[in-house]
Order: C-alpha cells, then sequence, then structure tokens
C-alpha cells in the first residue's frame, strides 16, 4: 500500500489569483444585495408578527434563507481561496423532541444567526469591492483605449478644460491623451493589488461570520479525535503488553518455578541432575530478563530520560538482529510526549521490518523540520506494507493521532519501504 504526503497548495499563479479576485469582486454586490432584500424582508416580517404564532415561522423561514445565501457565499470562498472552506454543524433536531423545539431549531442556532448577520451587513463590504473593482477596471480600459475614443468627444471654444490642462500640462491633445493613457497604464500596474484588496475587503468579512465558527468546531472535533485516539493507542498497547508478557516471561517464570521445585527434590538423591536442572533454571531467567528489558525498550526505556532520544533510539538500534544506520539531527531538549511518540514508531517501525520485511539492513533518521519531528525509517525488504486495522501500521497510526502527528508509507510490492511519520514540536 502506497500513501503520499499531500502538501498544501503551491502559490496561486498571480494570473490566476487576479481573475479570482476580480471575479469575486464584481459578483459581490448582487449577491450581498440579493442577501440583503430576501433576508430583511423575512426577518423584519417575521418580527413584525412575532406577537402571532405566523410570525414565527415566517421568522424560520428567514433564518433558511440566510443559510443559503451563505452556502453560496462559503462556495465564492471556496474559489477564491482555491482550497475548501471550513462547513459549519448546524443544529439538528433530535428524534424525541416535540413539534414546537423541532420547528424552532433554526432560531436556537447560533450559526444561523450569524448566517443573517452576514446577510444584513455584508452589502457594505460588498459595496467596496465593487466600487474598487469597477474603478480600478474603468481606469484601464477607458485609459488605455483613450488614444483611440478621444477624437469623437466634442471640442468647442467654451471654457471646458480637460483634465491635462486643469493641472497644468496644457490643452494640447498630446497632453490629454499622454495623462489619461498614463493614467490607465498606472491603473494597469496596480490592478493585481486593487483587486487583491477588494476581494479581502469582502472575504475577511465573510470569513468571519461564515465560517470562523465552522473552524473553533473542527478544532474541537480534531481534539476530542486526538484524545480518543491516544486513550485507543494507550488501550492496545497495554493489551499488547499483558499478552507479550504472558506468552514470555510470564511463562518462563512459571517453568523457572517448576525447574526450582523439581531440582529441590532431586538434590538429595541425583545431585548431578539437579545441578543440570539449576542450570536450566539459569538459562530461564537470563531469557526472562532479557524478554523483560526488550518489553520495556517498546514503552519507555530509562535511556531516553536520561540521554534523550537519539541516544535511546541508537541503542535501540544496535539491539535488532539487522544492521540499522542511525542520523540523528535533533535538539538535546524535546517535550517528552513528542519523544516518547518517536521512539515508540521507531522501535515498532523496526520491529515489523525485522519480522516482516525480509530486509538485511535498515537506515533509521530524526529530523527537526518545519516545527515537527520527522521520523523515517528506509529499508530494502520485499515491500508490500499493507495498513491493516488492528495491525503495526494502524496502531502506529492511532499513537501519532494522539499527538497531532501523521503516517505516511511508501511500500510497493518488492520493495524498497519507507515510512515517515511526523509529530508536531509543541
Amino acid at each position: 500500500m502506497t500513501e503520499t504526503l499531500v502538501l498544501p497548495p503551491p502559490a496561486q499563479p498571480l494570473m490566476k489569483r487576479w481573475l479570482r479576485d476580480t471575479g469575486y469582486a464584481f459578483t459581490a454586490l448582487p449577491v450581498a444585495l440579493a442577501a440583503l432584500v430576501v433576508v430583511i424582508a423575512f426577518v423584519s416580517a417575521g418580527l413584525g408578527l412575532a406577537v402571532v404564532v405566523g410570525g414565527v415561522f415566517v421568522l424560520v423561514v428567514g433564518t433558511y434563507a440566510a443559510r443559503g445565501f451563505a452556502f453560496v457565499e462559503r462556495r465564492r470562498l471556496a474559489v477564491l481561496a482555491g482550497r475548501p472552506v471550513p462547513e459549519p454543524t448546524y443544529l439538528r433536531a433530535h428524534g424525541g423532541d416535540g413539534f414546537w423545539r423541532r420547528s424552532l431549531t433554526p432560531l436556537r442556532d447560533p450559526q444561523s444567526w450569524l448566517d443573517v448577520v452576514w446577510s444584513l451587513v455584508g452589502w457594505i463590504t460588498a459595496t467596496v469591492a465593487f466600487s474598487v473593482a469597477i474603478t480600478w477596471w474603468a481606469s484601464v480600459l477607458g485609459g488605455l483605449s483613450y488614444w483611440f475614443w478621444e477624437r469623437y468627444i466634442p471640442r468647442d471654444d467654451s471654457d471646458a478644460q480637460s483634465l491635462a490642462d486643469l493641472i497644468g500640462l496644457g490643452d494640447s491633445r498630446v497632453a490629454d491623451i499622454g495623462l489619461i493613457s498614463g493614467i490607465g497604464l498606472l491603473a494597469l500596474v496596480t490592478l493585481p493589488f486593487a483587486m487583491r484588496f477588494a476581494a479581502l475587503v469582502h472575504a475577511s468579512l465573510a470569513s468571519v461570520l461564515l465560517t470562523s465558527r465552522a473552524e473553533l468546531q473542527g478544532r474541537v472535533a480534531h481534539v476530542e479525535e486526538s484524545r480518543e485516539s491516544a486513550h485507543r493507542a494507550e488501550a492496545g498497547s497495554l493489551r499488547k503488553l499483558e499478552r507479550d508478557i504472558h506468552d514470555g516471561p510470564q511463562q518462563r517464570l512459571i517453568r523457572l518455578g517448576m525447574d526450582l521445585g523439581r531440582a529441590r527434590v532431586q538434590l538429595a538423591d541425583d545431585p548431578a541432575t539437579a545441578a543440570r536442572t539449576l542450570d536450566a533454571a539459569v538459562a530461564q531467567t537470563r531469557e526472562a530478563v532479557e524478554e523483560l528489558r526488550a518489553l520495556s525498550r517498546g514503552i519507555a526505556p530509562p535511556l531516553l530520560v536520561d540521554r534523550g532520544l537519539a541516544a535511546a533510539v541508537a541503542e535501540m538500534a544496535d539491539g535488532q538482529p539487522i544492521p540499522v544506520q542511525v542520523t540523528a539531527d535533533v535538539p538535546p531538549e524535546l517535550p517528552l510526549a513528542v519523544e516518547t511518540a518517536a521512539y515508540f514508531v521507531a522501535a515498532e517501525a523496526l520491529s515489523n521490518v525485522v519480522k516482516h520485511s525480509g530486509a538485511d539492513r535498515a537506515d533509521l533518521a530524526l529530523a527537526v523540520v518545519e516545527g515537527r519531528l520527522e521520523v523515517t525509517v528506509d529499508d530494502n525488504g520485499c515491500g508490500g506494507a499493507a495498513d491493516v486495522p488492528g495491525h503495526g501500521l494502524a496502531g502506529l497510526r492511532e499513537r501519532l493521532a494522539g499527538v497531532d502527528g501523521a503516517l505516511f508509507v511508501a511500500s510497493p510490492v518488492g520493495g524498497p519501504t519507507r515510512l515517515r511519520a511526523q509529530v508536531p514540536l509543541r
């Protein structure tokens, strides 16, 4: 399975952004005026009739109309930005709600009233945006073509003066054409900046009223999901640790107890056999201790706290059955949660390489890139690593989600495999 890193979109080309700004600024006023007329009619009628039952329903219709215009404006914002914008989660009626509570649900939703406010005040910034857009475009088109249509302007002996004459450049046609054409050229040069200003004036208000609450809702949902992911990852780690202890050290300790009991019985009658049994018990003790050390490396070794991430990862890599080249370029002090997550990723990734890839070597790199700690593990194995629920990569993804991290895997069949984890430094 191959997963590619989705990078932020590159800066929009100047021409494309200029056209988007122009289209957004020119259409701002028609959309805003339509929203103003429709919503103010429903809202004012609903408030005026609020003393009767029907007025409330008219007000509800007004909020739905505002919601529709807000939806249109969000689509326009997405086109302007060249990417999706946050969509709010509107309040919904529950199955057990009564008729009145269900009917008045839109009036209990703060976002509905933000949509209404935008519909009532959006025309202000829309007027500014439209005025700037039409002024600059008129200056460009009129000024650069003045040399052509100037000849059709009637001139007589009246007191009318040209702009060039008014500012002291003379009353000749050359001065007049030169001045107006210069204004058109200046307007053309500043046109992209004027269109950007016009678009941002209107888009800023729309973003505050129509998407800021949705963005906050998204952040809250992301934090809740990260917390749940951390809990699931921790629970999965505890279950795995319990299973590993049960299958490994616990079984050896049980056998150790049995060997010691047998040696005690054999000691009086057959000291030589008892000695061999005790030797086997000592071997069982050593193996149990080694397994417990291996399990502790997967949690958080003392070396991680004492000497930092780079030293702990280097020691862990030295204990692998295949050669592992470690490259570390990280600060000596990192947040403990970041170090723990990165160490767990490195340990689990190398464990997967040894168990499943068939590789005879691996490279592990630690680096800080743009405020994120990156852990990259490359191997020359057979590839084909799959992100299957309940298995190693899925556990890594859960662990990283708990610290707002991300996991990216490129593993074509036949290899090689690259695993890269990113953990924000926060």
